[in-house]
């Protein structure tokens, strides 16, 4: 049965599911209890609980109890301070299953925010996605609907590996169809939201909802945009992105991360060096600043990639195309 959702009744409906069918699964973190209260009321402290504010200790206990057969999902609240949890998770969940020779499974979820829109200022947004892609044995989902958020977070628990999940801020309030009791979607595989011959427009989280709006308004330009929503960013759905090349022909990538190193860049490598014979254009990203995000909507929402930059960087893109059509 489909209800509809917001992201976040999706997120706590996931964890429902996924503890009824498995009694392994626990969650804990800053505020989990307070906020999952019917989850706690069902579950139940053993399963459900609180912790104090210590971001290393939460992400080392949630190691430990999934190298002795737990699945925990952890709450770090905001994704700045993963940065206080990196050698339990980076060094310790990331790196022992390998290390070990399989001995351990490091079965893990990581739940974090990130992204403009609540103005919460630079120590608590702060969009890392790409550090945690990263680094090896990591997984790293960055879904943008509630159905997603909910199908991948019941396949993240399933996981044996420590997977991270995003969750936009702004998008925790918006809404859309779930399916209860839905099956996990399958790790790693991204989505075609819109189809288009002209330009492929790749983005995840947020950006998405801005790059169908600007697929929008270039539709009535005479470019047809397709619009890609990775929501899986390690492992990359490398297939699709090439394949919307091949026909396309012209990239942008689209993320609120700052530049360096980050996914566009990825992106932009993974054309040039395995779709180059189909590139008509040189591909582009559009990013955020490298810069600490600011406590000012203003400010914020001007840093950010928003759908009439993409529209112009896309008119850009496909200008040559247009004057050869003209004159032919």
């Amino acid at each position: 049965m489909n209800q509809i959702l917001t992201v976040e009744q999706a997120i706590s409906l996931a964890l429902a599911e996924e503890m009824r069918r498995d009694p392994r699964v626990i969650t804990f973190g800053e505020g989990t209890a307070t906020k999952q209260h019917a989850l706690a009321t069902e579950f139940g402290a053993a399963r459900v609980r609180n912790t104090p504010l210590a971001e290393g200790i939460i992400a080392g206990t949630a190691a430990g109890a999934a190298a002795m057969g737990l699945r925990p999902v952890v709450d770090l609240l905001f994704a700045p301070f993963l940065t206080l949890a990196m050698d339990a998770i980076v060094n310790s969940a990331g790196k022992l299953r390998y290390l070990s020779g399989g001995q351990f499974r490091f079965p893990m979820v990581v739940l974090a925010m990130t992204g403009a829109g609540w103005t919460v200022g630079g120590q608590h947004n702060h969009n890392l996605e790409a550090m945690f892609v990263h680094a090896p044995g990591l997984k790293v989902l960055m879904p943008s609907t509630p159905a997603d958020f909910h199908g991948l977070l019941k396949a993240a628990i399933r996981d044996d590996n420590p997977v991270l999940m995003f969750v936009d801020m702004a998008l925790l309030h918006t809404s859309g169809p779930v399916r209860t009791g839905g099956e996990a979607l399958p790790i790693g595989r991204a989505e075609v939201r819109r189809p288009g011959r002209d330009v492929t427009l790749v983005a995840y989280a947020k950006t998405v909802g801005a790059c169908l709006q600007a697929a929008d308004e270039l539709a009535g330009r005479g470019i047809e945009a397709e619009v890609i929503d990775l929501r899986s960013l390690k492992p990359l759905d490398e297939a699709t992105v090439l394949d919307s090349l091949r026909g396309t022909g012209r990239l942008i990538a689209v993320h609120e991360a700052a530049a360096p190193c980050g996914l566009g860049a990825e992106l932009i490598a993974l054309a040039s060096e395995r779709g180059f014979g189909a590139l008509k254009a040189a591909p582009l990203r559009l990013t955020g600043p490298d810069a600490p995000a600011p406590s000012s909507w203003v400010l914020e929402q001007a840093g950010i990639p928003q759908p009439r930059a993409i529209v112009q960087a896309a008119v850009q893109l496909c200008a040559g195309a247009q004057l050869e059509a003209v004159l032919a």
